[in-house]
This record gives structure tokens, C-alpha cells and sequence, in this order.
């Protein structure tokens, strides 16, 4: 990459799991990329590699408060992720979605960079559309344990839309559906990353519900490349666009896939279902295939293989290494 089409991008949450692999592709793509994390869930082992390269610098900063900086791209994805850790405190949870949308709309506004929202299908609530299109408003419980998330969330939606409409800020928001791959946090309470340990680990398989519940799982290889397609779309197209794996699987389908990739003898464990947990889940990806000729790559078969060895390797190095 030349000079002059190098560009400066900040990536906020840049030290979490879809955040360090985003910094991988812009890193090698040659930008110079400053990742910005507070660490809360994000972890410096997953940008370590980075840090040697001339092109990558790291900040430690809260985006609830303003950041000072001259760039070109803003990549949003702070904020935690996984029930386990945003509802440890919430409010700080829609205080990270919604002070850190204005500081980064700012920031974008001052600089004339052009931003991407990661969003998230949680803004669909337990939907009664399926599978969910863009134009689906959703079915939120606004004061649910879930709903500093997912209410956040929606709320930057709208921050940045009227941005747009207001200021006329580059703006892109991009709704990502459930996402696994190496880099997930062993414990963040996940169902991809729960099954996998336990599995690894001869435990039962804790199965919410009566396993009936489906989701769709994007690798998180396929999701950065729709992630840096959308910012790179034309002006006019801000989304939000479906970003997710339209496969659908239950909970009971997925255990049955871990179990006999792991080579496991875990049993399945049954236990109620969480309040507002969603039924079903899968994203309508046609706006992101005609705008962005954007779709996932990689079966769940393979992303599985792949976080499976991942987590071996972190819950197991020893055996891994004489392996």
C-alpha cells in the first residue's frame, strides 16, 4: 500500500475477540491502525503480536470519555458483549454503547472520518419476523436484565442516524449476528465457547431451555471481511445491514456437533431458560450479498475445528505443545 491510499484507522474494543482480529486484517493490509480498549473483556495476549509493528499502536482509554485524534476510519466495537459480561453492570454497559457512540460521532464529525457502528441482532429482540430482515423493527423488553445491551445498542442506532441526517457524518452500522472463532473469552458465557469448554473439560453440556432454540453462527473470519466491505461501501449506502451466518442450527444440534468433534463422552444438563432469551435467531443477508457481494465462507463444521484447537491449545498448552 502506497503512502498516499494508506489510511489512518482507530478501532475501539480493538484488544477484544471480533476487534484484534479486525486490527490483523488492517495491519496487514498496511493502515495504520490505533486499537484503543479499556480492557474490561478485552485482553492484550489477543494484539501482543501487534505490537511490534510499525503500523500498529495501542491505547488504553474508556470511551465514555472523548479521545483526541486524527483519523480517517472509526471502527465502533466497544462495548461488552456476552450477557456474562454486560450484565455484570449494566449501567456502565449502556453508558459504553451510548456516551461512546457520542464521543466516536465527535470524533468523526471534527476529523471528517467516516465511522462504522458495530450494532448487534440483539436490537431484534425475541423476534416475531424470521428470518430477520433490516427493515424488522424487533420485539425489545426495554427494561429487561438484557435490555442495557440491547437497548444501548438501539440507541446508537439512532445516535448515529442522526448524525447523518444532522451533521452528515460518513456514517455505517453493521448488525452482527452471533459470531465464534479463536479469541473468545473461555468464560464470557457464551453457547459456541460454553459448549466447547465443558466439552473439553468431560463436563455436562448446559443446554438452556429444551435445546429447541436456534441460532446462526458466523466465523469470525467471514464477519471482519463484511465488516471492512461495508466500510468501504459507497457514501450513500449506510445500512444498517445483516452481518451474520444464515445457517440455523438448534442449541441441541450445536452440543451434538461439539461433542463429536471434541471426542467428548459430556452428557447434555438442562436448565431453565434465561428471561428474554431469543427463540430463534437468523439474519436475512440479501442486503449484504446485492450492496456489499458479501456472504460467509466458512461451514460451522470448519469454524468449529478451528475454535475447538484454539481452546485446546489455552486450556491445555502443555499437552498442546508436546502434541
Amino acid at each position: 500500500m502506497n503512502k498516499a491510499s494508506r489510511k489512518r484507522v482507530l478501532v475501539t474494543g480493538g484488544a477484544g475477540f471480533v476487534g484484534s482480529h479486525l486490527c490483523d486484517r488492517l495491519v496487514s493490509a498496511g493502515n495504520d491502525v490505533v486499537c484503543v480498549d479499556n480492557f474490561y473483556t478485552g485482553d492484550k495476549r489477543n494484539i501482543t503480536h501487534l505490537l511490534t509493528e510499525s503500523n500498529f499502536e495501542l491505547i488504553r482509554h474508556d470511551v465514555t470519555f472523548p479521545l483526541y485524534l486524527e483519523v480517517d476510519q472509526i471502527y465502533n466495537l466497544a462495548c461488552p458483549a456476552s450477557p456474562v459480561h454486560y450484565q455484570y453492570d449494566p449501567v456502565q454497559t449502556t453508558k459504553t454503547s451510548v456516551h461512546g457512540a457520542i464521543n466516536m460521532l465527535g470524533l468523526a464529525k471534527r476529523t471528517g472520518a467516516r465511522i462504522l457502528q458495530a450494532s448487534t441482532s440483539e436490537v431484534y429482540g425475541d423476534p416475531e419476523v424470521h428470518p430477520q430482515p433490516e427493515h424488522y423493527w424487533g420485539k425489545v423488553n426495554p427494561v429487561g436484565v438484557r435490555s442495557c445491551y440491547d437497548e444501548g445498542k438501539r440507541c446508537a442506532e439512532t445516535l448515529f442516524f442522526d448524525y447523518w441526517r444532522q451533521h452528515r457524518v460518513e456514517i455505517k452500522v453493521a448488525r452482527i449476528f452471533n459470531t465464534y472463532g479463536p479469541r473468545m473469552h473461555p468464560d464470557d458465557g457464551r453457547v459456541v465457547s460454553n459448549f466447547i469448554v465443558q466439552a473439553l473439560r468431560a463436563e455436562p453440556l448446559t443446554v438452556f431451555g429444551d435445546g429447541s432454540q436456534t441460532r446462526s453462527f458466523c466465523y469470525v473470519d467471514d464477519l471482519v471481511e463484511g465488516l471492512i466491505r461495508l466500510m468501504e461501501s459507497r457514501t450513500d449506502f449506510t445500512g444498517p445491514v445483516n452481518l451474520g451466518n444464515p445457517g440455523e442450527f438448534s442449541m441441541l444440534e450445536l452440543a451434538t456437533e461439539v461433542i463429536e468433534q471434541t471426542g467428548s463422552r459430556s452428557a447434555t444438563e438442562f436448565r431453565p431458560l434465561p428471561q428474554d432469551d431469543p427463540q430463534q435467531r437468523r439474519p436475512d443477508i440479501d442486503l449484504a450479498k446485492n450492496e456489499l457481494g458479501w456472504e460467509p465462507a466458512i461451514p460451522l463444521a470448519d469454524g468449529l475445528a478451528r475454535t475447538i484447537d484454539y481452546f485446546r491449545r489455552i486450556l491445555y498448552p502443555k499437552h498442546s505443545r508436546c502434541a
